[in-house]
């Protein structure tokens, strides 16, 4: 953590204790069903830059205090695979969603990643959770592509990936096109070149044969896989986590059986369209 940004933090009366040296604070001294100074809005925007992932303990919220919070970082983007019976905005991330899955595929991913504009961010809500397992890894996107052998840097720099979502789509009754991005995104906001493929949505190299593509999604999937890169939480009853949806990939650790698992998620919208290509060197 820069000294700025924990100067920044203690000013407001925020504490951080890190998960993972590059990725994921746990953060306390806030009320996230209050609303939020404009310092205290800027210290944890700033805190979410640096850590990319931020953990909150003990946050007895309502669905509206969780919108609110929320907007603090952005308008929101209501999900096409639809909301809560109150919240337009709300998506529930239910277990039983993940029933279709075959538990040994990959589930690393970040959110919306089929969109022209993916979505800036996401506060994540638990709402029933089990005693044990469930929990959630985030993995840092720029570590990811800083640990890469130098000949696999320069092999996916000017590469890009389509992100398959379009049978989700049509079951909800949308037409969307397929979208291609570079495998390596530079944030728009702190200037990190961050490796960017979600798993979960078919992945496929621009350009590559099936096989190649696959070849070489495999051979960096080692490097996602690396638990130096990835910060583990592990939720509690009112536990909520915020995330920068461009800094990096996560995945939902499915080892609760049949415990139905219920979280709530607020995305935040993307506003980095400028910043979709990245600059040639």
């Amino acid at each position: 953590m820069t000294v700025a940004t924990l100067e920044r933090a203690a000013t407001v009366g925020l504490t951080v204790q890190l998960l993972n040296p590059t990725i994921g604070a746990e953060v306390a001294g806030v009320d996230l069903a209050q609303p939020l100074t404009t310092d205290v809005r800027e210290a944890l925007k700033a805190l979410l830059l640096r850590h990319k992932v931020l953990f909150f303990r003990d946050q007895e919220i309502t669905r509206d205090q969780q919108v609110a919070f929320a907007l603090n970082f952005g308008e929101l983007y209501a999900h096409p695979t639809g909301g809560t019976d109150t919240h337009r905005v709300i998506q529930p991330i239910a277990a039983e969603n993940f029933k279709k899955y075959d538990a040994r595929e990959s589930h690393w991913h970040t959110d919306t990643s089929w969109r022209i504009d993916p979505s800036f961010g996401a506060v994540l809500r638990a709402v029933d959770i089990p005693d044990v397992g469930g929990d959630t890894i985030w993995a840092d996107g720029g570590a990811i592509y800083r640990g890469l052998p130098e000949d696999l840097k320069a092999r996916i720099d000017d590469l890009y990936v389509i992100h398959d979502y379009q049978d989700a789509l049509r079951r909800s009754g949308v037409r969307y096109p397929l979208v291609a991005h570079p495998i390596v995104r530079t944030h728009p906001e702190t200037g990190e070149d961050i490796f960017w493929v979600n798993y979960s949505l078919k992945p496929r190299i621009v350009g590559l044969d099936g096989a190649e593509s696959e070849a070489l999604l495999a051979r960096l999937y080692d490097e996602v896989k690396r638990p130096e890169h990835h910060a583990r939480f592990r939720w509690r009853r009112n536990s909520v986590a915020f995330w920068d949806n461009r800094a990096g990939l996560h995945y939902a650790v499915r080892d609760y059986g049949d415990y139905p698992r219920v979280m709530e998620r607020v995305l935040i919208a993307g506003d980095d369209i400028p910043h979709r290509i990245r600059p040639s060197a």
